[in-house]
């Protein structure tokens, strides 16, 4: 069956890196129908709006989401658009795979996914100011809001995914050496979780500064990570760091009634429209939507088909040290099909 899917091409190089991203699921016989919608600057130049009921709609319709990178307009009301959309959907997951693809780089076994709490934290925005001697700004108070079922969905999400994905070991990481209560609260429901997987998932817990060094040291001794908001949003740069940069990260938001797969780098303004940019992250991020949707042997398909073309390295873009543009890249990777 035809999978109908929302596709949002994004902003700057997003339009670009969409139509590559498209034109290689089309070569690999992906059954999937587009429906084109705008979010970001895009759809505030259209629509006069960043988030448009129409986008709504057909995430609500579909349950299934492509992004490319989206800019969030200044003073448009949003703190971030990509905030909003999670938040609308409750897409309570974020998981972020990193897996050594470049040969040659700093490390070379690299084969983490980070899974990152969506919806809480310090992310919530509850913040305000505190006035002290006619300074209106004299102080600055932002509350992260911990829940008890928040931490207990997301490291029930990581065990699930490990057994699912016949990973060894979840790694819980936190800062409740100093966070007592929040940091506290997340590190004893993961425990708790943990034990229903015993014999069949390995659980241990780091310190997120501890983590973060050895991150830098060992990756190798890491599988399948589990943080809170911030942490997350942090640790899944540092990984992606790992493995060549974010141009290789993709990135899955997942939730009970809709998932949204998406490049999780920017919209790099300086290259937009010139045709050079690396499609490969919202490429990997819609091979995470075609195992969401149980089509996984074409996922790995042109996964192999990807990472063929980046170790051979005749034909890469300018972030990946080459000269090739987008089209050939593109081109080279359908080839490889």
């Amino acid at each position: 069956m035809t999978t109908k899917v929302t596709l949002i091409p994004g902003d700057g190089i997003g339009p670009g890196i969409t139509d590559a991203t498209v034109r290689i699921l089309e070569a690999a016989g992906a059954d999937l129908s587009w429906d084109w919608q705008l979010a970001g600057m895009a759809a505030v130049a259209k629509h006069g709006d960043p988030m448009p009921e129409q986008t709504l709609e057909s995430i609500r319709r579909t349950r299934l989401a492509l992004k490319g990178p989206l800019e969030t307009p200044v003073g448009g009301g949003y703190r971030s658009v990509n905030v909003a959309l999670r938040k609308t959907f409750d897409l309570y997951a974020n998981v972020r795979p990193a897996h050594t693809i470049r040969p040659g780089g700093r490390f070379e076994n690299v084969d983490i996914v980070l899974i990152r709490e969506n919806t809480e934290g310090l992310y919530v925005g509850i913040e305000h100011y505190i006035p002290v001697d006619g300074d209106p700004k004299a102080a600055a108070e932002s509350v992260a809001l911990v829940t008890r079922a928040g931490c207990e969905r997301i490291v029930r999400y990581a065990f699930e995914y490990a057994v699912s994905h016949r990973r060894k070991k979840v790694t819980l990481v936190h800062k409740a050496n100093i966070l007592k209560f929040s940091s506290g609260l997340f590190l004893e429901v993961g425990r708790e979780v943990a034990k229903e997987y015993a014999g069949r998932v390995e659980c241990d817990d780091r310190i997120v500064d501890a983590c973060a060094m050895q991150l830098v040291m060992k990756p190798e001794s890491f599988d399948v990570i589990v943080t809170t908001n911030l942490f997350g949003d942090i640790l899944s740069d540092e990984i992606s760091g790992l493995v060549g940069g974010l141009g290789l990260a993709p990135g899955a938001n997942i939730g009970a009634h809709a998932a949204l797969f998406e490049a999780v780098h920017g919209t790099a303004p300086d290259i937009a429209g010139k045709g050079i940019a690396n499609p490969g992250a919202l490429l990997l991020a819609a091979c995470m939507m075609l195992d969401h949707i149980g089509d996984t042997a074409r996922a790995d398909r042109i996964r192999r088909a990807f990472a063929t073309v980046i170790r051979e390295g005749k034909t890469l873009t300018r972030d990946l040290g080459g000269t090739a543009n987008t089209d050939q890249l593109t081109d080279a990777i359908i080839a490889a099909l």
